[in-house]
């Protein structure tokens, strides 16, 4: 018994079942009601460059092979898939003023919180993919289904600049050949080792990153 135990996959343990998804929602409630203020200023900024919607949503698929709706404030302007492809390309045309500072900040991703408080995502795990993407996955790319999708993962630090490694032409195509299959090692790595110090760790190289972001944001902005 103990031999079988000691053989459980990670995204089997109690960890992953239980504790996670308690500790995502205490976290994602007080994050809701800390950063309610700051939801409705970028909501207004928002709707003052480019009008409504505030919100983008998009088919992205989820824990255990379920399809759900990823929700971002939206930094692109309206109709931007059907303009451009799915992946963001260096100094994309599409991306907004606000958009610009708000993918610079990682600002975009926070109505996520509402999503990990529903239970369709976590604070920590396998960044969702597209639909196209999810249903080509084979072998132990499987495994990536069986945590919930999050806010921040090991890709979401190795990739923090992912316009700038798919360039400025056929970013779709970019993405494919350099990036992809690369998060699926990540996202599957994140599966077979999810765990309360993983978490922990992932979100401290993410505040790292993001903090890092910020301040070459506001530097850059400074030395124009």
């Amino acid at each position: 018994m103990n031999q079988t135990a000691e053989k459980m996959p990670a995204y089997a343990g109690v960890y992953n079942r239980y504790i996670k998804r308690a500790l995502d929602i205490l976290l994602a409630a007080a994050a809701l009601v800390i950063l309610w203020p700051v939801y409705l200023v970028i909501a207004l900024l928002i709707a003052v460059e480019d009008g409504f919607p505030v919100l983008y949503r998009a088919e992205r698929g989820g824990y255990q092979g379920k399809t759900f709706r990823i929700c971002k404030f939206r930094t692109m302007v309206k109709n931007a898939d059907r303009i451009g492809g799915g992946t963001t390309s260096f100094r994309d045309p599409r991306i907004t003023k606000i958009g610009n500072f708000l993918r610079k900040t990682k600002l975009d991703e926070i109505p996520q919180f509402g999503q990990v408080l529903l239970g369709r995502m976590s604070l920590v795990g396998p960044r969702p993919e597209l639909l196209q993407y999810v249903r080509a996955y084979q072998g132990e790319e499987l495994d990536i289904l069986k945590v919930r999708p999050g806010i921040t993962d090991y890709s979401s630090v190795e990739f923090v600049n992912l316009d700038e490694i798919v360039g400025m032409e056929n970013a779709d195509e970019m993405y494919e050949k350099l990036v992809l299959k690369k998060k699926n090692v990540l996202r599957i790595q994140y599966a077979h080792t999810v765990s309360l110090k993983t978490d922990i760790c992932i979100l401290f190289k993410t505040a790292a990153v993001v903090l890092d972001k910020i301040v070459g944001f506001v530097f850059r902005r400074q030395h124009r």
